[in-house]
């Protein structure tokens, strides 16, 4: 589940700095080694990971953009938020700020003007614990911006609250009068980091990043290098290049390997299951984790999922071990039970061919129908009264409808016949398909318990 709300907020943040990329607001995600990493619009937390997007070079209003999860502990939260909080004021600040603090202001003034001109001194003082009321509630929903100035104003509100208290002869304090919370530092802003910057961001996120995604930014990093020049970057660019694509080369190599080893683990774990071996399948779990430390330990998901998948395989093999079990004592059973059954069975599966006749409406013929007849009368009454294990109860059941189909369908062929009746050499094809679908099914499902269980 997490992986899959990661991709959907990923997709998000593509659409969104992409339909805005010159207006967005830049974040930084400071981590808890002390660097920082530029966000280009908002972040977003999602389990134990956090997702933002990341500039990787293009021009500074519409930078090219990389998608990136890190962990969310890899993360300083109070100095990221911190910041969060600055970066969203001054973008208030500067965009609706001002325009709301002067719907506010006028709001104020009005609802002041109302004080200053009722008689009322009642209403008068419930207009200024509303005026107030406003005020105080609007730097929290407003990333405290103007906070100071709204303090004075309150002050003055509470000098005149206190004045028509006490006018009215009222000396109880309301505790919805409560101060305004002290006005909360502000972090400095930093702007579009540099080429330089960029690169080494790149360089130093990427190993917190989970593999495709290092991938990713090593090659954004490829691709910046080949955009920029040493006097840019400060240092040797086909140097940097050289490190870069040698990580990548490695980040490739260890994917492969990591790919041959879970190729190679499942194929053994899917082999031991099918035969129900379950230590064979214990001993793959023992070695996987020799396998990854010989490997460095640098693909922890793949090696996770790995793991889970095996253990998959252990368990369909210790489910397939107890049916086998169960099947090896119920087996004798099933075997006494064909010997019974046997010869009446096969006296069906001899009948097939005029079972077929009768079900095309084109025979057989008068002689072999009479000798049907004799040869099959009261073999379902026969049937009925074994008793088969209980797990062949079904089977049985269908057997008995089989034979019963069948006795049905030549009576009534040998009716048509006699009376030459169309309508019930119909009955009698009804009856012959009915028979010969449900001594299939019997047949199937005998055989398949005689057989030992297999994986499916």
């Amino acid at each position: 589940m997490p992986k899959i709300v990661i991709a959907v907020i990923a997709a998000l943040l593509i659409s969104t700095v992409a339909e805005a990329a010159a207006d967005a607001t830049l974040f930084r995600l400071y981590l808890a080694d002390g660097s920082s990493v530029v966000s280009f619009g908002e972040f977003a937390r999602v389990a134990d990971r956090v997702v933002f997007s990341m500039p990787i070079g293009g021009p500074v209003d519409q930078p090219r953009l990389q998608v990136v999860t890190l962990p969310v502990a890899a993360v300083d939260w109070s100095r990221t938020d911190r910041y969060a909080d600055s970066a969203r004021y001054q973008r208030y600040a500067d965009t609706r700020g001002e325009d709301d603090f002067l719907q506010l202001t006028s709001e104020v003034a009005r609802v002041l003007n109302g004080i200053a001109t009722t008689t009322d001194r009642t209403r008068a003082l419930a207009y200024a614990e509303q005026a107030r009321r406003s005020l105080a509630d609007w730097p929290g929903s407003h990333y405290g911006y103007r906070q100071r100035d709204v303090r004075e104003v309150v002050s003055l509100i509470d000098e005149s609250i206190s004045d028509l208290r006490a006018s009215l002869g009222i000396s109880s304090f309301n505790v919805a009068l409560v101060a305004i919370p002290a006005e909360a530092p502000r972090e400095p802003l930093l702007g579009m980091p540099g080429v330089r910057e960029q690169f080494d961001q790149m360089l130093h996120v990427s190993g917190y990043a989970n593999p495709a995604e290092r991938i990713a930014l090593l090659r954004a990093a490829v691709r910046l290098l080949g955009e920029a020049d040493s006097a840019t970057l400060g240092s040797d660019v086909a140097g940097l290049r050289r490190n870069v694509e040698g990580q990548i080369r490695e980040e490739e190599r260890l994917d492969s390997r990591y790919g041959e080893l879970s190729t190679r683990m499942m194929a053994v774990a899917t082999r031991a299951a099918a035969g129900a071996r379950t230590r064979d399948i214990e001993r793959v779990l023992d070695q996987i984790p020799r396998e990854d430390e010989r490997l460095g330990r640098r693909r922890p998901d793949a090696v996770d999922a790995l793991l889970i998948s095996v253990r998959g395989q252990l368990d369909a093999a210790r489910r397939l071990r107890l049916m086998r079990d169960q099947w090896t004592i119920r087996r004798a059973l099933y075997r006494d039970y064909e010997r019974t059954v046997g010869a009446q069975l096969l006296q069906l599966v001899k009948s097939q061919p005029a079972l077929e006749s009768i079900r095309r409406l084109d025979g057989p013929s008068p002689g072999t129908l009479i000798n049907l007849r004799g040869r099959l009368s009261g073999g379902a009454a026969r049937l009925s009264r074994v008793r088969p294990p209980n797990d062949l109860g079904q089977t049985h059941d269908m057997l008995v409808s089989a034979w019963r189909f069948a006795e049905t369908a030549l009576n009534a062929r040998y009716d048509a016949i006699q009376s030459g009746n169309f309508a019930t050499a119909r009955e009698a094809s009804s009856s012959a398909a009915g028979a010969l679908l449900m001594l299939s099914r019997a047949q199937q499902e005998i055989r398949a318990l005689l057989e030992p269980p297999r994986l499916r």
